[in-house]
């Protein structure tokens, strides 16, 4: 393929890109539209100025002319020394103009990145739990959050310079023109090969990122695993540091060998187009000295035509580069508004239907059937269950039988594609996403440890309630979390984790009660408790259970558990088995069946020494 095709080819490409431009501009002129106005003024100024110096520099050299061929008197050399003034004058006006620039750039830069993360920020609170799902998710996050900061504005600052450069440009061709009709067109022609190295550059550059979004991906989390302090006591114990420091090395060293291949081959190929350039350059110079040996321009023409045509070569080149700039930042745009586009599946209903305060119902489940996205096991098959209004009920099984999916269904983070959700006899599809999901309260498997004060870490149950610090308290009260919390330093007040100075760190247990009262601070209809008691210990739980029928008076609340001790106070227990109910009714009556559950039951207490209360757990676990 011959260069004037690869290089129409990229054209073409550029054009596709044209519709990511109007996006940039608008990402910046809605984070910082008067620094913009004021940024676009500049731009039209520091355009002009240059074209100011050009013929400054032709009556510096002619006026000196005159000075020196007159002896030199006061009369000849007063006119240079004011055209000489009047160049410095717009010398430091242009650097003045130049810092301004920088500082409105910085203000710019600060604004737009804040904006594009909020962006990003927003549209990974809002997409479907489905989405986490899947590897490909991650890579466009990846790709949105490395292009986040730098690309909008860098694409509207070659916009900038784009335009810019323009105006200065036309203006050098029309000082040129005179000289001759063809010089403008040597311009454009010493500067083609310098864009296809530009455009041929990004895209290539672009192409290497997206392939290698996954592996940029690993080692960001072999360094996660490597400076966490999550996974500092394992990869001790285990002496995995050598291990992830080489894996982190090899991946490293592969992406390092390609990135720097390309840098090669760019820095070779702008070698050979400055050459032409110069060239080029060189040609039309000796041009223009052989006509001032004949007399035919004057020697201020002739410095004229080098500067004309020095900048005008040199801002040619800015020029195309600026084009090839855009056309890269479009490219790596495209990723961040591929993100930004993404759709969620779980829709507000058109007409929704307002949650009830307090069930009079209840639950139920109907002919559900749902597997994870991505996943080829069914979580749940043709499940069916009813659980009525202020019933305490016990989810129990193995692991894998689905008992958290059925939070993550509830709480509608899935939609089941086939089956019915219904609270009160409303399907779940028709009450608002945000208004169903603030009637109900949820302690996860694995809830999150906030690097924030105990207060916030309880308050985050309810952030929209603006309850007084006497709910808070009752919240820890409830969830057993008080003593904890009274040998901190600064009691509700003491921030914890240690990311932060002087923050405490808490013993699993102890978090745990935390995120209990984070659960219990809502004041929701229905609770769902994922493994509540799995890190109290024996007597903790004991307490703990003998006052949790009065913490949730009124409500309908779920325990998912594998702890006997904890389901025997449900009302009802339900016990599952790959994806179904197979078993239900109270601790008494599913020993009487001598099933799933009796089994586990008979097999945990024979192992069970003799000791006060011990905590049992199905064998499945």
């Amino acid at each position: 393929m011959t260069t004037q095709s690869l290089l129409a080819n990229k054209l073409r490409d550029l054009l596709r890109q044209v519709p990511n431009l109007p996006k940039a501009f608008g990402l910046v002129w809605q984070a910082a539209r008067s620094w913009t106005l004021v940024w676009i003024g500049l731009l039209l100024i520091q355009g002009l100025l240059p074209i100011a110096t050009v013929y400054l520099t032709r009556a510096v050299v002619d006026s000196l002319v005159v000075a020196i061929d007159s002896g030199g008197t006061w009369e000849t050399v007063r006119p240079t020394l004011i055209f000489v003034v009047a160049m410095a004058g717009i010398l430091l006006v242009s650097e003045a103009l130049r810092s301004l620039s920088g500082w409105i750039r910085a203000a710019q830069s600060e604004l737009v990145q804040d904006h594009i993360t909020d962006l990003i920020h927003h549209q990974s609170t809002a997409v479907d739990l489905a989405f986490y799902e899947m590897p490909e998710y991650y890579d466009q996050l990846h790709r949105a959050r490395a292009q986040a900061s730098t690309r909008p504005l860098e694409l509207v600052e070659s916009l900038g310079g784009l335009l810019q450069s323009g105006i200065t440009l036309v203006a050098m061709a029309a000082v040129l023109f005179p000289f001759g009709s063809w010089l403008p067109f040597a311009l454009l022609i010493s500067t083609l090969p310098a864009l296809f190295v530009v455009l041929r550059h990004g895209v290539r550059l672009h192409l290497f990122r997206r392939r290698t979004t996954e592996d940029q991906r690993r080692t960001w989390y072999y360094n996660w695993l490597l400076t966490s302090g999550e996974t500092a006591a394992e990869i001790r114990l285990f002496g995995l540091g050598p291990h992830f420091r080489q894996a982190y090395s090899d991946v490293r060293t592969r992406l390092r060998g390609e990135r720097l291949a390309l840098a090669r081959s760019e820095s070779l190929s702008e070698l050979a187009a400055g050459a032409f350039g110069l060239f080029i350059t060189g040609a039309a110079l000796a041009w223009m000295v052989w006509r001032a040996i004949q007399g035919r321009v004057t020697l201020g023409d002739l410095a004229m035509f080098f500067q004309a045509f020095h900048q005008g070569q040199r801002l040619m080149r800015t020029l195309l580069e600026n084009v090839g700039r855009i056309y890269s930042s479009s490219l790596f745009l495209g990723d961040l508004f591929e993100y930004l586009n993404l759709t969620p599946q779980i829709v507000e209903p058109s007409d929704p239907k307002t949650m009830p305060a307090r069930l009079t119902q209840g639950i139920r489940f109907e002919g559900v059937t749902f597997q994870y996205p991505g996943s080829r096991r069914t979580a749940l098959e043709d499940f069916s269950l009813d659980i009525a209004a202020g019933q305490i009920v016990a989810i129990v099984g193995a692991n894998g039988a689905g008992k958290t999916t059925l939070i993550k269904l509830l709480s509608r983070f899935y939609d089941p594609p086939q089956g019915t959700i219904q609270i009160d006899g409303v399907d779940l599809e028709q009450y608002s996403i945000a208004d169903l999901r603030r009637q109900i309260s949820v302690l996860f498997q694995q809830p999150v440890h906030y690097n924030d004060t105990v207060s916030d870490n309880i308050r985050f149950g309810d952030v929209s309630a603006a309850l007084p610090h006497d709910e808070i308290v009752r919240a820890a009260q409830s969830a057993g979390a008080t003593s904890a919390i009274d040998r901190l330093s600064s009691s509700y007040d003491t921030i914890l984790g240690r990311w932060f100075t002087n923050g405490a760190e808490l013993s699993i247990g102890e978090w745990q009660r935390i995120s209990l009262a984070r659960a219990f601070y809502r004041d929701a209809p229905i609770i769902l408790l994922d493994e509540p008691t799995s890190a109290m210990d024996s007597w903790a739980e004991t307490d703990w259970m003998a006052r949790f029928r009065t913490l949730v008076e009124d409500r309908t609340a779920i325990l998912i558990t594998h702890r006997f001790t904890t389901a025997m106070r449900a009302d009802v227990i339900h016990v599952m088995d790959q994806g179904r109910i197979v078993e239900q009714g109270n601790h008494e009556d599913l020993l009487s069946q001598d099933g799933l559950y009796a089994r586990s039951w008979h097999s945990q207490m024979s192992q069970a020494s003799p000791q006060p209360p011990v905590s049992t757990t199905l064998d499945h676990e």
